[in-house]
């Protein structure tokens, strides 16, 4: 089997935490059961461009449970956890190519090594596998049946492949199913994002200006999850129902031309290119403290900043000290990627299990319905989000109510009235 680890002998460290991981992803367990027995993916060859983390363990567990042949890289090249690599190699038998803090160079062997064992089912996190795939690997599209996308940025990446008539296969958006945008992206995002700026830095985020570049979901958890911190949060946007929402929530709302003067901490969650610009880092306060926890590390301009900065070093592990001309200091986080994946370990697991079991159940779709889909992006289909939902809620011991027939009919009828 081939694969490209940093340590095999890290597996047994991986194996731990791996089952650490999974008594908090019951509804993901319970999909596991069923493949083990139904075996719904037996003879599929699923290439998965993930970060590689003990919870992306799970699921590789699972749809291998599941009959699906896995080979799997990172999507990210700071967030693999190189234990879980070595634990997916020794025990789980799955070819893995994926280093923490590989180069871009081996970021993308990566990902033609995994595309080399000619999936036919894609799942990305950041489409990097079908982006390759469209430019240079178009040899490999004739048999594949389908794919999955874990995130925004992403989703907004292939509905403008679609958009454009170019996507050459199906995709459904796990992103946009709601047991994954409204929990994972929120309460996922919010707290994890926190814990990699406190972990990369040691900084009191209490009495601080909290400066958020954007206001979906990821940012609202991030703003919820700072505001609870004591932090002074402000939210600049390019969206007027989304600055008047988080104006509404009680933060205060302004450009980022504004807030780069009064930011003691930034982080960008958008999506997009170069939110925080050469001109905004010029006019950031001493000491400011820059992060990104967007998918791709281009929301910040780096190298805008080093074209204005006398000197760099690197003055702790997650941290980059940027000297300004005037003698200024800045300190960008993680290299600009996804801070909560570089200084800390991702979301927690449980609210993971949701996530995971829309790609696991989306790639059961696939395998059951890829002659009658088109090449567009779908959404994840309303029935899974829904049985995935209540599988949630049964793992946590709570009921809830159900229509009664009476109830049911008044709000499928208009002759009732009042």
């Amino acid at each position: 089997m081939k694969y490209d680890i940093r340590d095999i002998s890290l597996a047994e460290e991986g194996k731990l935490s791996v089952d650490w991981a999974n008594k908090s992803m019951p509804v993901l367990n319970n999909i596991k059961e069923r493949f083990l027995k139904e075996k719904p993916l037996e003879g599929v060859r699923l290439g998965a461009c993930l970060h590689v983390t003990t919870e992306t363990a799970s699921l590789m567990d699972t749809l291998k449970a599941g009959g699906a042949d896995v080979s799997l890289c990172a999507s990210n090249p700071l967030s693999t956890q190189d234990y879980v690599a070595a634990y997916l190699v020794k025990y789980s038998d799955i070819p893995v190519f994926s280093i923490k803090g590989e180069d871009t160079e081996t970021y993308y062997s990566h990902i033609n090594a995994v595309l080399d064992e000619k999936p036919m089912i894609t799942m990305d996190d950041g489409a990097d596998l079908v982006s390759t795939i469209h430019a240079k690997r178009q040899d490999l599209i004739e048999k594949i049946i389908g794919g999955t996308e874990e995130t925004t940025t992403g989703v907004i990446r292939l509905k403008a492949m679609a958009k454009d008539g170019v996507l050459r296969f199906p995709l459904i958006a796990v992103n946009d199913a709601n047991t994954k945008h409204m929990f994972d992206n929120r309460y996922g995002t919010g707290q994890s994002t926190i814990d990699g700026i406190i972990r990369a830095t040691n900084r009191l985020i209490a009495g601080a200006v909290f400066v958020i570049c954007g206001y979906g979901w990821c940012s609202r958890g991030l703003a919820m999850r700072a505001s609870g911190l004591g932090a002074n949060v402000v939210v600049t946007e390019v969206d007027p129902l989304r600055a008047l929402e988080a104006v509404m929530d009680g933060y205060r709302v302004m450009p980022i031309a504004e807030a780069s003067e009064i930011g003691d901490f930034f982080c960008t969650l958008t999506g997009d290119i170069n939110v925080i610009r050469k001109e905004h880092f010029l006019m950031m306060k001493d000491g400011a403290i820059v992060s990104n926890s967007g998918h791709f590390n281009v929301e910040l301009d780096i190298d805008g900043l080093k074209e204005v900065s006398t000197a760099t070093k690197r003055i702790r592990q997650y941290i980059d000290e940027y000297r300004l001309e005037d003698g200024r200091c800045l300190y960008v986080l993680g290299e600009g990627r996804l801070i909560n994946l570089a200084a800390a370990e991702g979301h927690p697991s449980s609210v993971m299990d949701m996530s995971f079991a829309n790609q696991a159940l989306a790639a059961e779709y696939l395998v059951k319905n890829a002659e009658n889909l088109e090449n567009i992006v779908y959404g994840v289909p309303e029935d899974i989000d829904q049985e995935i939902a209540r599988l949630k809620l049964e793992s946590m011991g709570i009921a809830i109510d159900t229509l009664t027939e009476e109830q049911n009919k008044y709000l499928n009828s208009w002759e009732m009235g009042t």
